[in-house]
């Protein structure tokens, strides 16, 4: 695989790194994007690895929640600028799909665009239509249905951006709300450590080795150090594993345990995480333009 300037780039804004560093990282790693991050962070080239998956794109989050906590839709829905997401056209749009969502609890945003709003448009009509006025492309990214039968759900919302949904096994709403707030704050990979894939593990594990090798400590030493800096890791990407956000003295799990409750489930959702934003080249743009 060619390694491109492109390429390049991308590694340097998610590890923090040098060009030649990711250059070098690239050329070791046959241009595998990951696999140089991993090789980058045994070595200590880069510098934030935690940088991946900045989020870039624009547009609202939005939770809808049913009278009885029960039962919450959660969607986001994107547009190309922030400017847009503070006019009440695109805010109407967004709430109104909440609302529908609720009440039709579509199975996908492919089923959910076809679905009725009360002017009588389905929503990917609607869509079009703010397209058409507002002169921006629109998006419904995704849309989750939340519910419980014996539980209750917790909702929590920071700013238009981030929004969580949580399953409480019991009736403690302040709790639960609790819960999706430090969710919000600390983005969990999973409850617990059993929910984590070995994959995941295994990987870590390898830098991990990789990094107390270059240390120049004997073996010994080396598998007590991994022992330490894997429970560190579990702790630090599970919610159960966490310092709560209220009181870092008690862990969510601890918290959640001594109020005889579990976190059944939870849904996060950030505006446009995982979303790559276009960077315009202002000179390759006029330069295009002359050779058209």
């Amino acid at each position: 695989m060619a390694i491109t300037a492109a390429l390049v780039k991308e590694l340097r804004d998610r590890t923090g790194a040098g060009m030649m560093d990711c250059k070098k990282a690239l050329v070791e790693t046959n241009a595998d994007l990951e696999a140089a991050i991993d090789l980058m962070r045994a070595s200590g080239a880069a510098k934030a690895a935690k940088k991946a998956g900045r989020v870039a794109s624009e547009g609202l989050v939005n939770v809808t929640i049913s009278d009885d906590n029960k039962q919450a839709a959660i969607l986001e829905v994107n547009s190309e600028t922030d400017f847009v997401t503070k006019g009440s056209a695109f805010i109407d749009f967004v709430d109104s799909l909440g609302r529908l969502a609720l009440k039709n609890k579509p199975e996908s945003v492919e089923s959910f665009l076809g679905q009725k709003l009360d002017s009588g448009e389905t929503v990917d009509e609607a869509r079009e239509n703010i397209i058409a006025k507002i002169g921006e492309n629109i998006s419904v990214r995704r849309v989750q249905i939340i519910s419980t039968k014996t539980g209750i759900l917790g909702a929590y919302k920071h700013g238009d951006r981030i929004a969580v949904l949580t399953v409480l096994a019991s009736q403690d709403s302040a709790l639960a709300k609790d819960v999706a707030m430090h969710i919000a704050a600390s983005r969990p990979e999973c409850i617990s450590e059993d929910q984590l894939s070995e994959e995941l593990l295994e990987r870590e594990k390898a830098i991990f080795i990789e990094q107390a090798r270059e240390s120049g400590k004997p073996e010994n030493i080396i598998e007590k150090m991994i022992v330490g800096r894997m429970k560190k890791f579990v702790n630090e990407v599970t919610l159960y594993g966490q310092s709560f956000v209220k009181d870092p003295d008690v862990t969510v799990g601890e918290l959640v345990k001594s109020n005889n409750s579990e976190v059944e489930s939870f849904v996060r959702y950030e505006v446009g995480e995982g979303i790559e934003k276009k960077e315009d080249n202002f000179v390759e743009e006029v330069m295009a333009q002359a050779q058209a």
